[in-house]
């Protein structure tokens, strides 16, 4: 019993380990697109905007790691490969749909991100980064 236990609290520090990767991955992507510095935009002038594109992506590698890990392998090292594959593809698809977002809109979404008012196209932003996350765990399974 205490060896199965062991066993299950490593798999779930190693699969932690690689959604806070992913997550990280998800902050310097935004932080990327954002003009500026985002920790100093979110919690120094606490820019609303930033951060509802911020917890919009880091619940979209959520879903997706959660995806991943509940379609895992049987394998230990093919479910880790698996969840971090997929939560990079994620990630990219992600970026892909702001850029997209950002060429068919007026002005520039990033700009957008660090205007002090909010600004409803941040809603739209955040609303397509979950609809990601979401589509690509449902094609996970």
């Amino acid at each position: 019993m205490f060896r199965t236990l062991f066993v299950d609290l490593l798999l779930t520090l190693a699969y932690s380990g690689v959604g806070l990767v992913l997550m990280a991955l998800g902050y310097l992507l935004v932080d990327i697109v954002t003009p500026g510095k985002l920790h100093e935009l979110i919690w120094t002038q606490r820019n609303r905007n930033a951060s509802i594109l911020l917890a919009s992506n880091l619940a979209a590698v959520g879903i997706i790691v959660v995806a991943a890990i509940t379609a895992g392998e049987n394998s230990f090292v093919d479910g880790l490969v698996g969840t971090a594959g997929y939560g990079l593809l994620g990630l990219v698809v992600m970026a892909v749909s702001f850029v997209l977002l950002d060429a068919v809109t007026p002005g520039r979404l990033g700009d957008i991100l660090v205007d002090p008012q909010p600004h409803p196209a941040v809603w739209i932003s955040a609303v397509i980064h979950l609809a990601t996350g979401a589509i690509v765990a449902a094609a996970i399974s």
